[in-house]
């Protein structure tokens, strides 16, 4: 009863404060607030405060709530173990496996982009090497008469 009590309250005081927020014409803000403080009037229509209350007073609740907490804390060791260890053990031996099957032999230093052996060369082979960076600017010099 007097937790409903201070539910109404809380939620009475929430919806004042919103309304003085919206007066000062921050309507989101306003209406942010009015959800927050429709919630306790909420969990008090639905039941959910007079479960809490008699839960708060239960030691069969308290003790249930301890063996959840067991449960929890041994899924998350056995979590953290497992992904410190790579996995299970076929989930170890596959990746040894795939590890091996990817691993790159020492004599393949190129990496092979067409099919070719050769490497690929940028420019035509009939074009002499040291006027062809240069091919360019003497081009750009003659027509502006330089």
């Amino acid at each position: 009863m007097i937790a409903e009590t201070v539910c109404s309250a809380v939620s009475a005081a929430g919806l004042g404060i919103a309304a003085v927020t919206a007066y000062r014409r921050r309507f989101l803000t306003a209406a942010r607030i009015a959800a927050y403080s429709l919630i306790p009037v909420g969990l008090v229509m639905t039941g959910v405060v007079e479960w809490l209350a008699d839960t708060a007073f239960s030691p069969t609740a308290w003790a249930g709530f301890a063996v959840l907490g067991v449960a929890w804390v041994l899924f998350l060791t056995t979590r953290a173990v497992e992904r410190r260890r790579g996995g299970t053990r076929k989930e170890r031996k596959a990746a040894r496996a795939a590890a091996q099957r990817e691993a790159v032999a020492p004599s393949a230093s190129q990496p092979s982009l067409g099919g070719s052996a050769a490497p690929a060369s940028p420019r035509p082979a009939s074009a002499p090497r040291g006027d062809d960076d240069f091919s360019d600017i003497e081009a750009i010099l003659k027509k502006h008469g330089i």
